[in-house]
């Protein structure tokens, strides 16, 4: 089987319309896709269904040029630094995943491990939708599935700015609270490793990594007339005030 991968660069509001452009692609007979992109602007995209003034500082991250934008899957805040993070999304049939919840975590998620290893780091997956090393967070996915194809997307920090994650994200009630503040519970690759991880090995070993894991045939291509149209289309929602702050 051939998936198309992408590798792409823009803000907030233009990878999460292209991801869900890329959804419904998929849904009605497009192809397969592995998408590797990188936020243009530190941003901080929030779950479908979180409270936005619950888990992000809005008033510091307006102060420090850090963009905020709803995802259309569920999942929790993360910070994407444009210096220090590659996103991917896999937008497939949902035939192709398995049912389980977790399984399809794991299985869509498995290019992040391979290529985390890759670099040397012995990273693993963590259910429910989390890649850790050394017990720490790397990586977290979300998901959605619509007209029978699924989405799923998530982070691979590499070398992602871990101070201003932690204070651009809030942490709030006693199931995160439990869990530790921010700052000691993720980590990236670069710091694990003692070593600089660039951007050209994350991006390599993440193409790599998804190659072998997903056992498909990867090659580059781009994107369709209908697909840009429609992320056009879904820009104004991901922009939109009413959107961000829908919670």
């Amino acid at each position: 089987m051939r998936f198309r991968l992408i590798f792409d660069r823009g803000d907030g509001y233009y990878n999460m319309a292209v991801d869900e452009a890329l959804l419904y692609s998929v849904a009605s007979g497009g192809v397969p896709t592995v998408r590797l992109y990188i936020f243009s602007r530190p941003t901080v995209t929030i779950g479908y269904f979180q409270r936005l003034h619950e888990v992000v500082d809005v008033e510091l991250a307006r102060r420090l040029s850090v963009d905020v934008v709803r995802r259309p899957t569920g999942g929790g805040a993360v910070y994407h630094d444009p210096e220090g993070e590659v996103t991917y999304s896999v937008a497939v049939p949902e035939r192709l995943v398995p049912e389980d919840l977790v399984e399809s975590f794991r299985y869509l998620s498995c290019g992040i491990v391979e290529a985390a290893r890759a670099l040397g780091a012995p990273a693993e997956f963590v259910p429910l939708n989390d890649c850790v090393v050394g017990g720490r967070k790397f990586s977290g996915q979300a998901q959605l599935r619509r007209f029978g194809a699924v989405l799923q997307h998530g982070t691979f920090m590499y070398a992602t700015n871990l101070d201003v994650l932690a204070e651009v994200l809030r942490v709030r009630g006693v199931k995160l609270a439990s869990r530790g503040p921010v700052r000691s519970r993720v980590t990236n690759l670069s710091e694990y490793l003692g070593r600089g991880v660039t951007t050209s090995e994350a991006l390599e070993s993440l193409a790599k990594g998804f190659r072998k894991c997903l056992g498909v045939e990867l090659y580059e291509g781009t994107y369709s007339e209908l697909e840009l149209k429609l992320a056009s289309d879904l820009m104004w929602k991901y922009r939109s005030e009413r959107w961000v702050g829908l919670r």
